[in-house]
């Protein structure tokens, strides 16, 4: 959903392809829109399964690739259940400026409208889309997942598998949906502000990269941080789980159109584009600083890309994409490096290094390269375009993001570790959480 519903709050409709109007009341689906909306949920999805697992999995120690695999997988199905219990309630039900009620409790009312196109809030600021609501739950529902997924990488190697599912459950309906009320639905205070983002730069990326950075400071360490050798146990799994990602970011960024239409396939474009020239311009800069561009380096610059032109997507053009590409892949390789170092956490698989530093660089550059509230293919004086004014209030949506996060994180993670025990033994630890959390192992 995301920019569409500025757009046709603020503007004009976007365009299907049938050229009429995609937010005109109709009496049936779209269904150009919904085909489109359906190929997307599902890539996106498979953004983690196997994507987010792969390229995880490919960059921890062999004793643990089957728990990290796991810690995906599993995250996959308890997220896609709390979802439709309370999540899409709480993020997208109607209630007020920061949080959604429970109108839509296990889906309530879905049944009986199954067939027609669904309206998003009510009043003045309500719209119309051109998709069942059964589609955009769903794809909403990928976003969740992709979302708490991510947070595991800044885990991994220590966190007890029963301590991440409780985590996991609480965080989900306590700050994600919260946020993504704020952000998306027309009701939401970041929406009302006029913060820009098309496909979650606030909501999934700094979101969990900042949850990330706090699980890691509060479990503390790997053993051995810093003196063993904990490279990778398989970069190959890395790289096609990096390449699942980058093919299903289409479905994440361009999916956020909600409309098979202009701006989709230039949210496509300007994705391809950003994450080309962020892999070229990690990859430079780790050549610069030490001595040789490396295989880890150019999947994890692909990321930084994808990650920072997320928020921006729907409202820029190629060449604000390419700087978008460029900044994004610098500053993700400063965050997984320098800043890491510099602060002396151990967030093992650079959750917050790429996206929650790239979350951050995306959300403020939108405010300054955004061209027009419209499309990302036309220019509107009326609309919402790069100025100090935008800059600001995309500041906004970030600081409020990052702390909120940050508070309600630590304090969830605190409350986990009193119930059930945030981190593995030490002994467990260097058996590693495949035997000791599922008692199994790799070949």
């Amino acid at each position: 959903m995301k920019s569409w519903l500025r757009g046709a709050l603020m503007a004009a409709p976007l365009l299907a392809l049938s050229g009429a109007p995609a937010f005109a009341q109709e009496a049936t689906v779209d269904t150009g829109d919904t085909a489109w909306m359906l190929i997307s949920t599902a890539i996106v999805l498979m953004m983690t399964i196997p994507g987010v697992a792969l390229f995880y999995a490919g960059m921890v120690r062999k004793k643990n690739v089957l728990s990290t695999l796991a810690q995906s997988f599993v995250v996959c199905a308890l997220v896609s259940v709390l979802w439709v219990v309370a999540g899409y309630s709480i993020a997208f039900g109607e209630g007020g400026a920061y949080i959604g009620d429970l109108s839509r409790f296990m889906l309530a009312g879905v049944g009986t409208n199954w067939s027609a196109p669904f309206t998003l809030g009510s009043g003045d600021s309500a719209v119309a889309t051109t998709i069942p609501e059964s589609v955009f739950i769903t794809f909403q529902g990928t976003f969740a997942v992709i979302t708490a997924a991510l947070i595991t990488g800044a885990l991994a190697d220590r966190i007890k598998f029963s301590a991440l599912l409780v985590f996991i459950s609480l965080w989900t309906l306590l700050v994600y949906a919260p946020v993504a009320h704020w952000v998306w639905h027309p009701n939401g205070w970041i929406f009302a502000l006029g913060a820009l983002d098309f496909a979650g730069g606030t909501v999934v990326h700094i979101n969990a990269g900042v949850a990330g950075l706090v699980g890691a400071i509060v479990i503390g360490k790997r053993l051995g941080y810093g003196t063993d050798n904990m490279s990778p146990h398989n970069l190959g799994l890395a790289v096609v789980g990096a390449s699942l990602l980058w093919v299903g970011w289409f479905g994440f960024n361009a999916g956020s159109a909600v409309g098979a239409g202009g701006r989709a396939g230039m949210a496509m474009l300007v994705t391809h584009l950003a994450a080309a020239a962020a892999t070229l311009s990690w990859l430079l800069a780790e050549w610069m600083f030490k001595g040789k561009p490396s295989v880890l380096g150019a999947i994890s610059g692909a990321v930084a890309g994808l990650v920072a032109i997320t928020p921006a997507a729907g409202f820029v053009l190629p060449d604000g994409a390419l700087i978008i590409g460029v900044v994004g892949g610098l500053f993700g390789f400063w965050g997984a490096t320098a800043l890491k170092k510099a602060l002396g956490y151990d967030d093992s698989l650079d959750a917050f290094g790429v996206h929650g530093v790239c979350g951050i660089v995306g959300a403020l550059l939108t405010g300054v390269l955004a061209y027009g509230a419209l499309s990302a293919t036309t220019a509107d004086p009326a609309g919402i375009s790069g100025s100090m004014e935008q800059l600001v209030k995309q500041f906004y949506a970030v600081a409020a993001t990052f702390v909120f996060t940050a508070v309600a994180s630590f304090i969830l993670f605190k409350i986990v570790d009193v119930i059930v025990g945030l981190r593995v033994t030490e002994e467990e630890e260097r058996e590693g959480l495949d035997v000791t959390q599922h008692g199994e192992r790799l070949g």
